[in-house]
């Protein structure tokens, strides 16, 4: 019976997992369209400012779409 539940929760971790990347991917998309500026571009030239901002991009939307995944599957 513990097993069948381990295992459930694991399976939730792995789909939130996968949403989490998902909308992450989705919204470095989004900021990328919001910008006048090419931000692949920008990153391979090494530029630290859009790096800053990508990376907090991705925390924010980490942490957010996380939380709010996890309270879902609970």
């Amino acid at each position: 019976m513990e097993f069948s539940i381990t295992l459930l929760n694991f399976g939730y971790a792995i789909v939130g997992a996968i949403l989490t990347l998902l909308f992450m991917v989705l919204g470095y998309k989004i900021f990328d369209k919001m910008t006048p500026f090419d931000t692949s571009k920008q990153l391979a030239e090494n530029n630290i400012a859009v790096g800053i901002v990508v990376g907090s991009i991705f925390v924010g939307l980490g942490i957010a779409v996380g939380l709010v995944i996890g309270m879902g599957l609970n």
